[in-house]
């Protein structure tokens, strides 16, 4: 990996290159956050994300590249609790961009605008895994909370670029009417499926659990970020066939073997979900969740 003497020049080129540009860099931490900033910026943003939807995002390489893309941000979304902690820091130092830095005008935690679920109640340390103290952060899975992402990602590119605050705004609730519309239509589908038994691989999904109406009986994962071993394994698979577990639900970048395993010996289907929309696609986050929908859809044949 080059060194960031060698960011910090190539960032000098790339400022100095005159080229075009929108009139709102955005950069978001995940795709899902980059997808509400390209439908609430149209035409006046320009949207790009640093995890791909194929990634963990506790987990994302903090390359040289991705630096460079800090440099020139008008405006950074991060997820916040403590899910970007191990590779942002890094990205953001390199980047000596003083409006994305943590308290800059252009920094926005997206998990400042939603009630955080799972906040710990006592002290945390590393030997309950990799435990997030401020509440799950992955709450985008839940349309509810997008909705107030939205409001809250508006509101800033409406400061930030005050010339057209009123499209920023027109825009999001264009995208909010839309996106209400569409939630009442995914209640409707997966109406059969409220109170289903689910197992889960990682606790990715207590948000789409909370909406959905969906009981978590445990998690193949002993511990978060702690890879499933075959005790635990076992006594996960034996909970499942008790509690008549009708779903295993885990991120696509996660090993299937495992979940595949508990879910034909329990006599349920495993559900693999995408961590966010694929960009290289265009695919919006409304589509994105719709096909979340269609998966979960797909596990009551």
């Amino acid at each position: 990996m080059r060194s960031f003497a060698s960011i910090l020049l190539a960032i000098t080129l790339l400022l100095g290159s005159g080229a075009a540009r929108a009139d709102l860099e955005v950069v978001a931490t995940t795709p899902d956050l980059a997808s509400v900033a390209m439908a609430i910026g149209g035409a006046h943003a320009k949207v790009s994300a640093l995890a791909l939807p194929t990634q963990d995002p506790h987990w994302v390489d903090a390359r040289p590249h991705l630096a460079l893309k800090l440099a020139r941000a008008d405006m950074l979304l991060v997820v916040g609790l403590g899910l970007e902690v191990g590779w942002l820091p890094t990205l953001l130092t390199g980047s000596r961009n003083l409006n994305v830095q943590n308290g800059g005008r252009g920094h926005v935690d997206c998990s400042e605008l939603i009630e955080p679920l799972e906040v710990a109640q006592a002290r945390i340390d590393r030997s309950q895994g990799d435990v997030h103290a401020g509440g799950n952060p992955h709450y985008m899975f839940d349309p509810r909370a997008a909705a107030q992402v939205i409001d809250g990602v508006a509101a800033r590119m409406a400061v930030l670029d005050p010339p057209n605050a009123g499209t920023y705004r027109a825009n999001a609730a264009s995208f909010k009417t839309r996106l209400a519309t569409a939630r009442i239509g995914w209640e409707k589908q997966l109406s059969g499926l409220r109170g289903a038994k689910v197992i889960d691989y990682h606790k990715s999904f207590p948000y789409l659990e909370s909406w959905l109406g969906f009981h978590v009986v445990e998690h193949l994962e002993p511990r978060p970020g702690i890879p499933p071993n075959p005790r635990h394994v076992a006594q996960v698979l034996a909970l499942a066939k008790q509690q008549k577990v009708r779903i295993v639900l885990q991120e696509s970048f996660y090993p299937d073997r495992t979940g595949q395993l508990v879910a034909t010996q329990a006599g349920a289907k495993l559900v693999r979900i995408p961590a966010g929309p694929d960009l290289s696609a265009r695919q919006g986050y409304i589509e994105f969740m719709g096909q979340v929908v269609a998966l979960l859809r797909g596990a009551t044949d």
